[in-house]
């Protein structure tokens, strides 16, 4: 008995090892290393370079200067599946369906002001290399499909430098969208509501993503169905959500959520038609929205006292 356990003991130990030395060499060769963003990717033992998690660093102030990670996850992280850092938003990177789980930005009105140096004409739509060529979304998937790449940190909400609003436009920050009646009309005000609270609110967080939701068809039985684009068969989600928590000066927390489904919308549907409780989008994604506020703590909930 104990020979047999010494035996297993020996066996665990050398799969052990095994994973280690493997992890031990580069991705792509023995001394390469993959450098996405201005940062270098290193591999560590038993863990790939495409497998590392690139946001979850800790707080630190330098010279009164927060860490931006910090500032933008001040309220938590929704899930840490494939987090990626920009320099003004954060993601979690769905390598299945090849879009966001979820997108994280802090906006104040510094962020949407007009700035001259920034141009969004001379931002491109690129695939995100620091994720594993097996899961990227390209444009070529895009190209002819009838949806947009619909941004999921805007654009607009980035324009205190032209490497900020570039980053928005890498493919990890995109999910497939109806263009005419929901990309560039409805979800488009959605988008602008958001920034106009930058006047009322000293700051903004928001936190964007896709819902793949149910629908009941013919045989009475409930189905979650969604189209695929691509030859790399990007998910082409049946919702979108937005959960923002806005900071008031004195420190009052007031939040809104909202869904909308992909597709063409009445122009006349105003934006609050959307608002849903912040619980029925948890459990349809599965996250946990800004879990480091007690919901207690809130002043409201969708302009309704808590």
């Amino acid at each position: 008995m104990i020979s047999k356990r010494l035996f297993h003991l020996a066996q665990l130990s050398a799969v052990g090892l095994t994973g280690y030395l493997i992890g031990q060499k580069k991705c792509f060769g023995k001394d390469e290393n993959v450098v996405s963003h201005g940062k270098t990717l290193t591999s560590l033992p038993g863990l790939p370079i495409f497998g590392t998690v690139s946001a979850a660093t800790p707080y630190v102030e330098s010279g009164g200067a927060k860490d931006r990670v910090s500032e933008i996850m001040k309220y938590g992280f929704p899930g840490l599946d494939n987090v990626r850092s920009y320099d003004d938003f954060v993601l979690s990177y769905d390598r299945r369906n090849r879009v966001p789980h979820w997108v994280f930005e802090h906006i104040t009105k510094d962020h949407i002001s007009k700035n001259d140096a920034v141009d969004r004409s001379k931002c491109d739509f690129k695939p995100d290399e620091s994720i594993h060529p097996f899961f990227r979304s390209h444009n070529m998937d895009y190209k002819g499909s009838g949806f947009d790449r619909g941004h999921m940190a805007a654009a607009g909400n980035h324009r205190l430098a032209q490497r900020h609003v570039d980053q928005t436009f890498y493919l990890t920050n995109m999910a497939p969208q109806v263009g005419q009646g929901f990309n560039r009309d409805s979800w488009n005000r959605l988008e602008k509501h958001v920034r106009k609270l930058t006047k009322v609110y000293n700051n903004v967080y928001c936190c964007t993503g896709p819902l793949y939701l149910p629908r009941k068809e013919v045989d009475g039985k409930s189905y979650v169905k969604y189209q695929v684009i691509g030859t790399n068969s990007v998910a082409v989600p049946t919702h979108f959500y937005k959960v923002v928590v806005c900071e008031a000066g004195d420190g009052a927390l007031h939040m809104e959520s909202y869904v909308m489904p992909n597709q063409r919308l009445p122009d006349e549907t105003p934006v609050s038609s959307y608002m849903v409780p912040p619980e029925t989008i948890e459990k349809a994604a599965g996250l946990l929205f800004f879990d480091k506020i007690h919901r207690s703590k809130l002043t409201t909930i969708n302009g309704k006292k808590v």
